[in-house]
């Protein structure tokens, strides 16, 4: 980071504030990861601190794929601002369709409906509430390791009970079935009853864990032979994100839909998007208002996903680049630290390091964060630090990240006893 300037005092009332009106341990976070300041602006891949510090932003939970501001999207979203903000819910909204079409396009008409929401556990739920209508059936088969949300419905797919703790049980009748097993959906595809096969190509939040792809590929066809639909959870790991538009339609498995967020929106605006096939959309297509929300579509959001798709595919090449650069100076960087570095996981873009204990990947995360680089830390597998580095980064930025990064395990196994 670059030399501290005075601390505004902006930064002592903001935490104020979140004690008070939100949550004293989301103050404590904050305070503790800035190191009292918060942050003000941001540009590219640097985000800017109330003290005048500046740090790397290689997290954000895979927001920021085109990094902070990115000109094109801003520039988009500002003249729809200028035009009409919002919907009236009433009339045809064109900016949601003229997205949709596009964004249809954008993975080749194959899935040819869609839905839009805000974030991602929304098109989770619309897709599950979907299969179940469409098929009549009520059992779900998600994946271990998984996440897919933390709203009611999203939460039953989503494996780790950390998130489900103090709650009784979920709405949704969901089996979790394992990675490592080919035959655990055709297993329970005829016990019966299964509407729909959620999962993740890499699953993100249990530490950047690419699933097998001819495993996938087993399930989606097991499930087919059983009338039940194939759902690829891509929140995280599309959209370039791990290389291909999607990982699912990239890797040849046949899947009933996709589903995107995170940088949907250019990381200035929240979108999701379910893309599905017209079987599956048919309950929706019969009635359009039996799954709406009153933000979703909204004009500012389907303005600036064009633009950012544009930009995305501009960086295409460039972000190939940098994935090839990221696994020579990671696997470097196991090699420096063997008794630290436990594995090197992930795909593209998203990469896992994962570490002996919470303790040295939280005592990482802290000296990353002093240091001037900000990660994600795995909810679901608190042993590894996650790596995002968007697509406007450079070698040079990426050279300075691993730098921070390699720094940062020393120090943190020196406190922890690692290695």
């Amino acid at each position: 980071m670059t030399a501290p300037a005075t601390t505004t005092v902006a930064a002592p009332e903001a935490f104020d504030r979140l004690r008070r009106h939100l949550s004293p341990a989301l103050a404590l976070t904050g305070n503790f990861a800035g190191r009292g300041a918060v942050e003000e602006s941001a540009d590219g891949c640097r985000v800017t601190l109330s003290d005048g510090r500046s740090a790397l932003d290689f997290g954000s939970y895979a927001v920021t794929l085109l990094g902070h501001r990115h000109p094109a999207v801003t520039a988009a979203v500002r003249a729809q601002l200028d035009t009409m903000p919002t919907s009236t819910r009433s009339l045809a909204n064109p900016v949601m369709a003229a997205a949709a079409a596009r964004l249809s396009g954008y993975l080749d008409d194959r899935l040819p409906k869609v839905y839009f929401g805000l974030g991602g556990a929304d098109v989770v739920e619309v897709a599950v509430k979907l299969a179940r209508l469409a098929t009549g059936r009520g059992r779900v088969l998600a994946v271990r390791g998984g996440f897919h949300g933390k709203t009611v419905g999203a939460l039953a797919l989503t494996h780790s009970p950390l998130y489900r703790a103090g709650l009784r049980g979920c709405v949704v009748d969901v089996v979790h079935v394992d990675p490592e097993d080919p035959d655990a959906v055709r297993r329970e595809a005829a016990a019966g009853e299964v509407a729909a096969l959620v999962f993740e190509p890499v699953q993100g939040e249990n530490g950047a864990v690419p699933l097998p792809t001819e495993v996938l590929r087993r399930w989606c066809e097991d499930a087919h032979r059983a009338g039940a639909f194939a759902i690829a959870d891509e929140i995280q790991c599309g959209l370039r994100r791990c290389g291909a538009r999607s990982v699912a339609l990239a890797d040849g498995l046949p899947v009933d839909a996709v589903l995107l967020g995170k940088p949907l929106g250019g990381g200035v605006v929240p979108l999701s998007a379910l893309l599905c096939t017209e079987r599956m959309y048919a309950p929706l297509a019969a009635d359009p208002f039996l799954h709406s929300a009153t933000f979703g579509g909204h004009p500012l959001s389907c303005a600036a996903l064009p633009a950012a798709l544009t930009a995305v595919e501009e960086l295409a090449d460039h972000g190939r680049e940098l994935a090839a650069l990221l696994d020579v100076e990671l696997a470097a960087l196991a090699e420096r630290h063997p008794g630290v570095v436990g594995a090197v996981r992930g795909r593209g873009l998203l990469r896992g390091i994962d570490f002996g204990s919470p303790g040295t990947a939280g005592a990482v995360v802290v000296g990353l964060a002093g240091a001037g680089l900000l990660v994600s830390p795995c909810l679901g597998r608190p042993t590894t630090v996650r790596l995002l580095p968007p697509l406007v980064a450079t070698a040079a930025e990426i050279a300075e990240a691993v730098a921070i990064l390699d720094a940062a395990i020393v120090d943190a196994a020196a406190v922890t006893g690692a290695g």
